[in-house]
């Protein structure tokens, strides 16, 4: 498949995945905390990577482990925690939505610390994009004046690490084998996060007692397959196929997703989201950098 075509697919699958993946985290807090949560995942995805991906590892070269540990933390460790902590306030689809401003956040740490440059044409897609969010956003906070907002900074935060994230991967490790790099992101996180949920209380008595606690496991698991490591292994290989902006651009996607379960979960949704949701969509095609 040609790589023009194939990176829309790319696209179109981590949306599916990734929007789906806040309705997942919402669901697993029913029987967790989110330090258990983020835990529970991070060590879940790395047992199925490592089982797939170890004998990648030989790919990775000494000097390249420095940026593979920083990926680690920036793009899988800390939004682990920091998602599943806003979303005890805020419900799902706005933390997805909250989430689209990773592509203005990587053209802007791409531009002034990592010297990768946009074309007028992205950065018009992403301010076009950046619209659509406000537009939902405000009309989220319309419809649930009861959410604590202030939580939605821990989903702000992220956004500046995956961003960070995203320009790592393309200006340092671009010729390293999207599971390699995947893998080793979990070899540098794994311990950390076995130690969180060893103090989370996860192993006493009352956490088994929740009467959600094997669906949220249930939850965290399909969480942890599809939405951490086929989907990181997935999003590797199209910022390696793309530019850092089409790449991020997925997050203009996931509202509409999440959304959509947000919907058959009983949140609120109106004609003026809809509105904003197409303006996401024109925001998405523009940001696309054709070949000059």
């Amino acid at each position: 498949m040609k790589t023009a075509n194939s990176k829309w697919l790319y696209l179109l699958i981590l949306s599916l995945i990734w929007g789906s993946s806040f309705i997942l985290i919402k669901k697993s807090l029913l029987g967790l905390t989110p330090y258990q949560l983020g835990a529970l995942r991070t060590i879940i995805t790395g047992v199925f990577l490592f089982a797939v991906g170890y004998n990648s590892l030989k790919g990775i070269a000494k000097n390249q482990w420095k940026w593979i540990v920083i990926s680690g933390f920036l793009g899988s460790f800390f939004p682990a925690f920091l998602f599943a902590i806003a979303e005890t306030e805020i419900d799902s689809a706005v933390a997805s939505i909250l989430n689209s401003l990773v592509p203005l956040n990587t053209i802007l740490l791409g531009f002034a610390v990592f010297r990768i440059a946009s074309t007028k044409r992205q950065i018009l897609g992403v301010i076009i994009g950046f619209v659509g969010t406000s537009i939902l956003i405000l009309k989220g906070a319309e419809l649930n004046p009861e959410q604590n907002y202030l939580f939605a900074g821990y989903v702000i935060v992220s956004t500046l690490m995956y961003a960070a994230n995203v320009n790592i991967i393309k200006r340092y490790l671009q010729y390293v084998k999207p599971l390699s790099i995947a893998t080793g992101n979990y070899v540098a996180i794994i311990i950390p996060a076995i130690i969180i949920l060893w103090f989370s209380n996860f192993f006493n008595v009352e956490t088994y007692q929740n009467p959600d606690f094997k669906m949220a496991v249930v939850y965290v698991v399909i969480l942890s397959f599809f939405g951490t490591a086929l989907a990181k292994v997935l999003f590797n290989t199209l910022v390696q196929i793309s530019t850092p902006v089409f790449a991020s651009s997925v997050t203009y996607l996931m509202p509409i997703v999440a959304l959509g379960w947000g919907i058959l979960d009983g949140e609120s949704f109106s004609w003026t989201q809809a509105l904003g949701t197409l303006i996401i969509l024109v925001g998405v095609y523009l940001s696309h950098k054709r070949k000059q």
